[in-house]
């Protein structure tokens, strides 16, 4: 979003966003199909007596049917949120409220997103049994240990296909099969992986999914879970009985429909865009590789292509981000980076070792551009060197 202007000699270099983990703008075919919604097709989807509650349950049905087909579902089994924080605590609490007094036990891995982890420990103070998974050095799910957790007793796995912080993408039909054999359900948080890479909820195995629009050039404030039919599920939200009965309450048509188009977009250009940001995301990490004490955070091979988390050495992190400027990039998860603890997906991974000082993640996106790596390794090997020199 931010590029370099060259006149002559002189370089002027516009803020640069590389925090697409975060959120991401919205597309302009996004807004243009939202933009309708907002005032000439006003209508409450849940008027069934005239044109403008017809038109409106029409552009949610269109955009359900987007949804769906960007993870491999059918349309009438996506229930429309607020977003991936509601979606997951929909999933989860839904789960429990329906599950047999044998089963009681949920298991969540270390590096979930603070949406899932702090719903498990209330549901812990609750009485539930709750275990944490434990993930390798490379971010992913320890299989054997997985094996191990999930028993009988257990209703709800929830492992989340791509890390927010770490880019990692998890084995999802390899962890589907190891919990379906013990008769429980597998959840996962796809806020970062709907739109980046191909998710198909049959063949993984996949029994509840949950995504939001602002990960993926959508409005924020509008998600959608996926709910695999027959799937046990109670809601949070009761009133109208919208959504199946699953989430009471208007539905935001113009988010909704901006969902559904980001959804169909995604679909179209994933192939072609997973590829240049790939190259791009390549050269970035070739630039500051160079650097000398730059270390890779989690799977390289198995790693969402807009993603790199790297640690620097010798370099103390604050510092780091203030000498960086006006790149928009993140120490650790948006919804974590504020609280000045060190990051529990990177805890969860370096195990004994200590959490690096100086470890930021890049979001590149769909509007990321190779000037902008160019003047982003330029910075950031001038930070470092500084840094690394007092």
């Amino acid at each position: 979003m931010g590029s370099s202007k060259r006149h002559n000699t002189c370089v002027t270099r516009s803020p640069i966003y590389l925090d697409a983990h975060a959120t991401t703008p919205v597309d302009p075919r996004v807004l243009d199909a939202m933009l309708p919604y907002f005032a000439r097709d006003f209508g409450n989807a849940a008027s069934s007596t005239h044109a403008w509650g017809w038109r409106a349950k029409e552009a949610v049905e269109r955009a359900r049917r987007e949804v769906a087909a960007v993870v491999g579902a059918q349309a009438r089994d996506v229930i429309f949120t607020s977003g991936a924080t509601e979606s997951n605590n929909l999933a989860i609490r839904g789960v429990a409220a329906r599950a047999p007094a044998e089963r009681r036990h949920l298991a969540v891995s270390a590096i979930e997103h603070k949406s899932v982890l702090e719903v498990a420990a209330q549901l812990g103070r609750e009485g539930w049994d709750v275990t944490l998974l434990p993930v390798g050095s490379d971010g992913r799910v320890d299989l054997d240990a997985l094996s191990r957790i999930v028993t009988e007793r257990t209703a709800l796995v929830s492992v989340m296909a791509a890390n927010n912080e770490i880019g990692v993408l998890q084995p999802l039909a390899e962890i589907a099969r190891i919990v379906h054999e013990r008769g429980a359900l597998l959840h996962t948080d796809a806020a970062q992986a709907a739109g980046k890479v191909p998710l198909a909820v049959a063949s993984d195995g996949i029994d509840l999914l949950s995504l939001t629009a602002h990960k993926m050039y959508g409005p924020k404030g509008c998600g959608a879970l996926y709910v695999r039919r027959r799937v046990p599920i109670a809601p949070l939200l009761v009133g109208g009985g919208h959504e199946h009965g699953l989430r009471a309450g208007t539905l935001n048509v113009p988010g909704i429909v901006g969902l559904g188009r980001a959804c169909a977009v995604a679909a179209e250009e994933m192939p072609a865009e997973a590829r240049r940001l790939a190259r791009l995301r390549d050269r970035l990490l070739d630039g500051l590789a160079a650097l000398g004490g730059v270390t890779v955070n989690g799977s390289r091979e198995h790693r969402l292509a807009h993603n790199l988390h790297v640690s620097f050495d010798g370099v103390d992190g604050e510092a780091l981000l203030i000498g960086i400027g006006d790149i928009a990039v993140s120490s650790g998860s948006a919804c974590t980076s504020a609280s000045g603890l060190p990051s529990h997906v990177l805890s969860a991974i370096m195990g004994d070792a200590p959490v690096p000082s100086a470890a930021i993640r890049f979001g590149l996106g769909r509007f990321t551009t190779d000037d902008e790596i160019d003047d982003t390794i330029a910075k950031f090997s001038a930070v470092v060197r500084h840094l690394r020199q007092h």
